[in-house]
Parts: C-alpha cells; sequence; structure tokens
C-alpha cells in the first residue's frame, strides 16, 4: 500500500514550493510602519483588531474583527494602558532601536503590485542568498521567517536564526528556538477556563502590589463557542433551536462570562453558539494565511487549545494545538520555548479510485504515520498527488494530526488553496498580495514549474490509488478496518479479551437477541446493533464531497424504499452554515431528514461526548442485557466512554458511510455480500445500489457550493443571535467571582504566592495514586463528557441544590476547579491496575486498603501531607489538548508521572503545571521491573535548579529496595524555569509584576 524510504535515498528528496510562517514578534497586533521592519505604537499593538487583508465585502465589520459587539472600538485605552504599563513601554522602545537596528534590515524589501504601487514589505529569504535555505522543508521555512522577522537579539537572536538555517545538521541535537504565533485559538470548552486564569491572574497580580492591566493578550485571540451545544433533541425540524434554547438554559453564566472577557480584555473576538466548529470557522473565515499588517506582509500562524488546530495546515496555514495554560502565556507575550523538529516528507501519487472518500484516505494515513512514529515532528505533504485533493481533503487529513501523533500535518499553499480562499468569499486583492508574497519569499508551490528538491528527515510514499473504503475502532482512531474485513474484524472483537480491539465476550452469548418495546412497537438489539448514527466533527464536515456524498447516500436508500430503524439515534451536526445552504441547494436536506438526519445544532455534538440521551428503553435493552452497541460517527476520537457511556463499540467513517450503518442497524456486517436491508418492491438492496460514484459527487459539489454561500454565512455570524445579544455584562476589568457559583469560580492557583519562585519540589516516600497501561487518553483523565449520577461530581453539585438533569457535562463546568478536581480521573471506562481487572473510576488508598473514587482517595492522601506519583505506559495523555487534565492531577495532590512515552501536548501540560513527567528507560516499564504501585517512591532530583538539565536522568527508588533510572521530560530549558516557578503561570505573572 505504501512503502518507506530511507533518508539517504537522494531519488525520494522531496519537491515543494510553499510556505507559512508562524512566528510574529507580537504578532498581528503589532503593527510596523511601512518603513520599518518592526516598530509599533502601543495604540496599534492593544487598540485595533481589523487587517489590510479585510474583505471589503463585510463593510459594517471588518472580516477578522475582533470587536463583535455593538459598542464601538475605542482607542482610548491604549494610552491609558500606555500611562500604567511600564511592560509596554519597554517594548515600544525595544522595537523603535529594531527599526533602525534590525539585524536583518537589509532584506526587508518591497513587494510591487502589477499595476504599481506596492502590497507591502516584507522579510526576503532569497535576499539572503544561502544555499541551505533552498533545501529546506517549506514548514521550516516558515520558522526561518518568523525568527528573521522578529529577531531583536533579545527574544529571538541571530543564533536562533542560524539553528533554523542549518536544520538539516541541527534538528537531530534537538535545539531549543523560540516561538511567538501570529494568534490564538480558543473554543468554549478550553476558552472558559482560559479566560477564568486570565481573570485570576489579574487578582494576583493586585494581591502582590502590581498592575492588573498587564494581563491583558497581546496578540489576537479567536473564540468560537462551539462545544456547547448536546444532541437533545434529534430527528425533528425543531431540532436546532429546540437544542440552541437548552445550551442557553444550561450555559448562560459560562456564556456571559466569555461575553464579559471579551470585553475586558483586549483582542479578544468571542464569536457566539450557534456559529459553527471552531476549526471550520477558522478555515472558511479566520484563517489570513499571509498578515499585511501596516503594510508588512507576514505569514499568518495560530496555536490553539484544541488539539484539532492542525486543520489550519491544510490551508497552508501554520497551526498546531498547545495547552491552555501555554496559550494563556503566549497571549500575554510569552515566546513558546520549542524544540525544532524534525520533518517527516510524505509524497503522494496516483488518484484515488470511484467512490473512496476522503475520510477513507485521512483513515488510512493515520495508520501509516501511527506505526512510522511521527510524535513531536511535523509532516509536509507533496508530489502528483496533490493535484487531486481538493482543500477540504487536505483539511481532512491535517485536521487529524493529533491521531496519528503529529505537530502539524502540513499543504505548502497552491493554485488549489487560492481557488479555495476565492470560493469561501476572500477577496480578489487579498488573494493576489498572499499569492505574490509567497511566490516572492519561495513559499508557493507550482507545480506547473520545475521544483527544487527539498530534504526531509525522513521520507514516506502512498499511492492513492491504493486507498480503499475503511472505517477506524472499535476504541482508538488509528485501529482502521477495511470495509470488506468489517464482519472478520467485528467477530474477533467479540471473542478476543477485553482490550483495545477485544469484547470478550462468550461464544454461547454472541447472538443474544434483547427484545423491547419502543414507542409500542416490537424491537431487539444484538451485539453490534447501531444505536447512534452521527454526522459530526470539523474532521469530515468541513467537506463537502464527503456531506454531499452522504446525502446522496440517503436520496438513493429513500428512492428504493429503505428506511433507518427509528430507535437509532441519529443527528447531522455540520461545521458551519455554509454547509446547510448547499445541501438545501442540492436539495439533498430533504432525503437526510427522511432518514433520520435532521440538524442538530452547529458544534462539535457527539464527537466530543455531547450525544445527549438514547432513548429509555433503548438505555436498558442494553444494560439489561450487556450488549456491546455501537455507535457510528464521522468524528475524530472514538475512545472508551467518550461518545456516549452505553455504547462501548464506536467506529469512525466517513459521512456516506455513517447513513449506511445507520440503514444497516449493525456493523456485524459484510457490504459486499450482505444487503443492507430490503427495498419497496422485495428486492435485496447492497451498498452498491445507493454509493454515489465520484462524477455524482463532483457535479453536485460543483452546481451547491457556491461563494455568496460563505460570503452570507460570515456577514451574520458578526451580529450574533437574540439569545446571545441579550446577555448583559458588568463593564468592570476585574471579575466579581460569585463564591456560590457552580460554573465559575476563582481557581486556587495563586493562593499565598509570592515574588519568590518555590523552587524545584521533592517527591519522598510518594504513594501510588493509579498505576495505569498504555493509551491512557485525556478522555480517560479528565472525561469532556456526562457527569455520571454517583460520581463525586454529581454529589457536590447535588449538595449545592443543582439538580441531576441540570448536571451538564464535565467541559461545560470547567471554569470551576472544585467540579473538575472531582472530575478528574472519573471515566467510567478506565482501568487501573490496583483493582486487579475492575473497570471504573475506582483505586486503592495504600495505607489502609480501601478501594474509593479516585478523588476520595487524593483527598485522603492530601490531608495526611502524603505526596502521590502516577505510573502508566506508552502514549499517556493522548487525545485532546485538555489542560484539566494536568491541572486536575495537580490539584489531587499529585507530583510526578512514570510513564513509558506521553502525548506531545500533554506533557507539555504537565510541565506547565509543576508536574515533573518521567520517562522509563527503552524497554523497561512497570511490569518489567516488578513494580506493582504498592510501593512507596521516592524521585531524587536535585533541590536546586542550576543543577537540573533537560533529559537528564534521575533515580528512583522504592521503599522495597528497588531502584531504576528515568529521564526527567523538562525538555528545554525554559520548562526548567517554569517548574522553578511552580508552573508556567506563577512565572508570567513574577515576570509581567517586575516589568
Amino acid at each position: 500500500m505504501y512503502k518507506t524510504i530511507s533518508s539517504s535515498a537522494t531519488s525520494s528528496i522531496l519537491r515543494a514550493a510553499s510556505s507559512r510562517s508562524p512566528l510574529f514578534s507580537f504578532r498581528s497586533s503589532l503593527t510596523p510602519s511601512s518603513s520599518s521592519a518592526a516598530s509599533s505604537s502601543p495604540s496599534s499593538l492593544l487598540g485595533r483588531r481589523s487587517f489590510a487583508t479585510s474583505s471589503p465585502t463585510f463593510r459594517s465589520l471588518p472580516r477578522w474583527s475582533h470587536c463583535l459587539h455593538s459598542r464601538p472600538y475605542s482607542f482610548r485605552f491604549s494610552s491609558q494602558i500606555r500611562a500604567v504599563s511600564p511592560v509596554l513601554d519597554r517594548l515600544e522602545r525595544n522595537f523603535s532601536s529594531m527599526a533602525s537596528e534590525h539585524p536583518f534590515k537589509g532584506i526587508f524589501t518591497s513587494l510591487p503590485k502589477p499595476g504599481g504601487g506596492e502590497f507591502g514589505k516584507f522579510y526576503s529569504l532569497p535576499a539572503l542568498n544561502d544555499p541551505r535555505i533552498d533545501k529546506l522543508p517549506y514548514s521550516i521555512r516558515i520558522l526561518l521567517e518568523s525568527a528573521i522577522r522578529n529577531c531583536d537579539n533579545f527574544q529571538v537572536t541571530k543564533e536562533d536564526v542560524e539553528k533554523i538555517v542549518d536544520w538539516e545538521k541541527t534538528a537531530p541535537k534537538q535545539v531549543e528556538i523560540p516561538f511567538k504565533p501570529a494568534r490564538v485559538l480558543l473554543q468554549d470548552f478550553t476558552g472558559v477556563p482560559a479566560v477564568v486564569d486570565l481573570a485570576c491572574m489579574r487578582d494576583a497580580m493586585n494581591k502582590l502590589g502590581s498592575d492588573s492591566n498587564k494581563i491583558n493578550p497581546l496578540v489576537p485571540v479567536d473564540l468560537v463557542i462551539d462545544h456547547s451545544v448536546q444532541v437533545d433533541v434529534a430527528r425533528s425540524e425543531n431540532a436546532v433551536q429546540a437544542n440552541m434554547e437548552l445550551e442557553f438554559q444550561r450555559n448562560k453564566e459560562r456564556f456571559a462570562f466569555l461575553k464579559w472577557g471579551s470585553t475586558a480584555f483586549q483582542n479578544m473576538l468571542v464569536v457566539p453558539p450557534g456559529s459553527g466548529i471552531v476549526h471550520q470557522v477558522n478555515l472558511e473565515y479566520l484563517g489570513r494565511v499571509v498578515f499585511n499588517t501596516k503594510g508588512v506582509l507576514y505569514p499568518d500562524s495560530v496555536v490553539g487549545t484544541d488539539s484539532h488546530t492542525t486543520m489550519i495546515d491544510g490551508l497552508g496555514v501554520a497551526g498546531w494545538g498547545v495547552g491552555g495554560i501555554e496559550a494563556e502565556a503566549t497571549m500575554l507575550g510569552q515566546p513558546m520555548s520549542m524544540v525544532l523538529p524534525g520533518v517527516v516528507g510524505f509524497k503522494l501519487s496516483g488518484k484515488m479510485r470511484n467512490g473512496v472518500t476522503a475520510t477513507d484516505l485521512v483513515l488510512t494515513v493515520t495508520q501509516i504515520l501511527r506505526k512510522h512514529g511521527v510524535v513531536g515532528k511535523f509532516v509536509e505533504f507533496y508530489g502528483d498527488g496533490m493535484s487531486g485533493l481538493s482543500l477540504a481533503d487536505r483539511a481532512t487529513i491535517a485536521n487529524m494530526s493529533p491521531e496519528y501523533g503529529a505537530t502539524m500535518g502540513f499543504f505548502p499553499v497552491d493554485h488549489v488553496t487560492l481557488q479555495y480562499l476565492k470560493l469561501t468569499g476572500r477577496s480578489d486583492e487579498t488573494v493576489a498580495m498572499i499569492e505574490a508574497y509567497l511566490r516572492a519569499n519561495n513559499m508557493f508551490v507550482d507545480y506547473n514549474e520545475p521544483q527544487q528538491d527539498r530534504v526531509y528527515s525522513s521520507y514516506l510514499e502512498l499511492n492513492l490509488d491504493n486507498v480503499e473504503p475503511c472505517i477506524s475502532g472499535p476504541k482508538r482512531p488509528h485501529d482502521r478496518v477495511p470495509l470488506k474485513e468489517m464482519k472478520a474484524d467485528w467477530h474477533s472483537c467479540l471473542d478476543s479479551k477485553v482490550g483495545f480491539k477485544g469484547f470478550a465476550i462468550p461464544k454461547e452469548a454472541q447472538e443474544k437477541v434483547a427484545n423491547f418495546s419502543f414507542n409500542g412497537k416490537p424491537a431487539e438489539l444484538k451485539h453490534g446493533s447501531v444505536v447512534i448514527a452521527a454526522i459530526t466533527s470539523c474532521t469530515n464536515t468541513s467537506n463537502p464531497s464527503v456531506m454531499l456524498g452522504a446525502g446522496l447516500v440517503a436520496k438513493k436508500a429513500c428512492d428504493l424504499g429503505l428506511e433507518v430503524k427509528p430507535w437509532i439515534k441519529t443527528s447531522l451536526a455540520p461545521g458551519s452554515g455554509v454547509v446547510t445552504k448547499y445541501l438545501l441547494q442540492s436539495g439533498l436536506q430533504e432525503y437526510l431528514n427522511k432518514q433520520g438526519f435532521n440538524i442538530v445544532g452547529y458544534g462539535c455534538t457527539t464527537c466530543i461526548g455531547n450525544s445527549g440521551e438514547i432513548n429509555e428503553s433503548v438505555g436498558a435493552a442494553i444494560t439489561e442485557n450487556d450488549i456491546v452497541a455501537a455507535a457510528v460517527l464521522s468524528g475524530n476520537r472514538n475512545f472508551e466512554g467518550r461518545v456516549h457511556p452505553l455504547t462501548r463499540a464506536n467506529y469512525l467513517a466517513s459521512p456516506p458511510l455513517v447513513v449506511a450503518y445507520a440503514l444497516a442497524g449493525t456493523v456485524n456486517i459484510d457490504f459486499e455480500t450482505e444487503p443492507i436491508g430490503t427495498g419497496k418492491n422485495g428486492k435485496e438492496v447492497f451498498l452498491r445500489d445507493i454509493w454515489p460514484t465520484t462524477e455524482e459527487i463532483a457535479e453536485v459539489v460543483q452546481s451547491s457550493v457556491l461563494p455568496d454561500m460563505f460570503r452570507a454565512t460570515y456577514e451574520s455570524i458578526t451580529k450574533g443571535n437574540p439569545m446571545w445579544n441579550e446577555l448583559s455584562v458588568p463593564e468592570n476589568t476585574l471579575y466579581s467571582w460569585d463564591p456560590n457559583s457552580t460554573y465559575i469560580h476563582e481557581p486556587p492557583y495563586f493562593k499565598d504566592m509570592t515574588m519568590d519562585p518555590p523552587g524545584p519540589h521533592s517527591v519522598k516516600d510518594a504513594y501510588c495514586l493509579l498505576n495505569f497501561g498504555d493509551s491512557i487518553t485525556t478522555d480517560h483523565i479528565s472525561p469532556a463528557g456526562n457527569i455520571q449520577k454517583d460520581s463525586p461530581a454529581a454529589k457536590f453539585l447535588l449538595e449545592r441544590g443543582v439538580d441531576r438533569k441540570d448536571f451538564n457535562s464535565y467541559g461545560s463546568r470547567r471554569g470551576n476547579d472544585e467540579i473538575m478536581a472531582r472530575g478528574t480521573f472519573a471515566n467510567i471506562r478506565i482501568v487501573n491496575k490496583l483493582l486487579n481487572g475492575e473497570v471504573g473510576p475506582k483505586t486503592v488508598h495504600i495505607p489502609s486498603g480501601e478501594k474509593l473514587s479516585v478523588f476520595d482517595a487524593a483527598m485522603r492522601y492530601k490531608s495526611s501531607g502524603e505526596d502521590t506519583i502516577i505510573l502508566a505506559g506508552a502514549e499517556y495523555g493522548s487525545g485532546s489538548s485538555r489542560d484539566w487534565a494536568a491541572k486536575g492531577p495537580m490539584l489531587q495532590g499529585v507530583k510526578a508521572v512514570i510513564a513509558k512515552s506521553f502525548e506531545r501536548i500533554h506533557r507539555s501540560n504537565l510541565v506547565g503545571m509543576g508536574i515533573i513527567p518521567l520517562c522509563f528507560k527503552s524497554g523497561e516499564d512497570a511490569d518489567t521491573l516488578g513494580l506493582t504501585g504498592h510501593e512507596r517512591y521516592t524521585i531524587h532530583l536535585p533541590t536546586d535548579i542550576s543543577e537540573i538539565r533537560p533529559g537528564q536522568d534521575v533515580t528512583v527508588t522504592t521503599d522495597n529496595g528497588k531502584s531504576f533510572t528515568c529521564t526527567v521530560r523538562f525538555d528545554t530549558e525554559v520548562e526548567l524555569a517554569y517548574f522553578n516557578h511552580g508552573g508556567i503561570l506563577p512565572y508570567v505573572i513574577r515576570n509581567l509584576s517586575k516589568q
């Protein structure tokens, strides 16, 4: 199917020609003059959020304006802040000096317009005349451009620039470079705790006698509310309105808090609920590709607090997910410290066969890259096969970078990108500027021209003709199953012991039938019966070909007389209003409705665990008969307990396949040989009878997806909606905490904080709170879905008068640390080795031997002054970039995690919260070392931060005489500074207080 090529094979040194840039000194809020590389005044730094690249279509509000509400922009704040904020005065002096002293002022040049005049000025990479640059991957060129542009020999030095220029030699050495993104992207589940932290940091600054106005974003912050809507109402034409009303009823306090944040903090745009999924809005509207700020041109770049921020990489914009606390520091002007990554070159050749979808392709790519190993690396796509991939197909592949483990899955800008920008309403002038800049800076791929070979760290190749229809599951996104093998794989899962590919159902019970009554009519469930079928998620709902393909499947099924069983919970949650427009334009929404796929809202819904309740009779049939029920969704995550507590088998599939499996009613089917159902004429109907051809889909895409749809959608998005606009919020810049609130609570992170850093903390005679195996995800650590009725969080809410029906989800409660600490390790499918095979959110309190909830055990340890650690296997913290997966353990008293390996973002989050990440040596783990978790652990780490080095070895000893060596996963000197301060946020507060 694919081949791996040695990096020394010169024949496969790649060709490409495009770029993007992830850095800007104080990014798009900085507005250098046309004659200066980096001068800026505080008014430009903090005052405005509209850009020279604004589309003239949106006259009432400039594209990318961060003045969403009706209050006009006021520039008086900048002068007030300049008077009270010495740090900004210092920054102004720094950048003023840079205007005349910039180390690379000699390559700051004009970009002329074809008809006369200029687009602006830019830092020209070709002007460096360095042959090493010609060999750099495009993604590394973007890092280079940013480092050059931001070079002040203070935050970014000439030595940093040289490291990037010499990437081929320096990357294998794991060198450290600074990174300052152009903007920050948030969704509401991560946005609420981020704004809570910022509000709390303002209070901390006050208590330290400093100026609270120093806590203000210095880069643009876009926050899209998309994670709160649940599928309470489905299969109804009124579902969108009904679900939005329930969303506002549950989340009014949270939404009001976010609206307050958009007025209390500068440079913050909040996109209201009901607008779309954050990554599709970013792709279709927020993404600039190239900034033109006061005549200075530079590539767009973004870090986001959602791991699927990588979707924007499909547009040629450098973007990836980071932890919430890291994003908060970035907002406040702190440079991100990152290891200069290796880059995997992934060559695509050939063309996908008829009927194969982008979802099939991304699941195939995910499996290949997981096998190759790309954690901490960039993946850059190139090759002749690129010409056949639409921008939406590319975005689908880029979106799932977290699933294949890469920091980015990058697609350089080419003609396909430019066509998409025009389709989505970007003006012709803006697109011309983007193309001219990228061509001038050798960041544009033109496959009609000869291209110079590029060097990559390693190489992969995939012939698109080899991609076949597939799905992924039942418990992990990278467990791909070819569609033709699905029935056999399902039976293997039933037979196999409990694990990622097993349910351990005895042979005699595998054909069990659970009969029940549904709305007065007989119904039945078996193992593999589909009870949830959801067209959902940013990964697929932004792609017209698969969305319209799903509509064509529904239409053909209706024409033949097939119908989805009424007890299956079907739903359709588009990523933006554009999808609704083209489904209506095509006439296909009517047929989706007939099959139960009515639009339920504009947000993540089922993919994030907001699937809502299934019918009570269906749930009873599952639990009373121990049925392994299935969910099929067009999402990107299918970890245990995430989609719904009652669906043990969860499969990722393309939207057309979601409809097909809903029609079949089971995953226990071979679509090649078994019919989906019986048509109205009594004839058997097979998948091939309702599956559209590639040509059919292309024809309906061509006639139904129109530029005016994007313009109209995003003109209206800026106006909010009545429920949002009616929210009233105070105008004060310090938040008034309500001690009785169960949604927003002042966290204890900065309690008793002083200006002196506490230094490294020791870990002595710590108990093991939990002992895990491999692939513990952030969903296991800090679930986002339902709050179980017998959980510590539920008890907390009930004690405060909250009815069960108003519990909402853990994700919606992330603004309250008391609930989230109780929700840490509360996933009902979590497996803790201390429980000897029992599944669930409990552990053993070692001193007493009692079995307790994880929270209760942690609090007992904490109250007696005992430290705790966690033992884990490989890929600890994989999944969503969830900062509460680090905050929660910290609040529970966890001091260190010892694992075989960590997911990139989660390791960073642990460091950010002051938890020590340690890795077992290669070939070792808790089992091979004979560790049971009943020991007490001492980590022999120096107490003087100057004696600790990134990646050094430390000795861990136990009270029963065992000793082993681990690697400390502080990967950079900056991370050691964070650890010395007790975390990244205390570090930022102390630094800002001194300035």
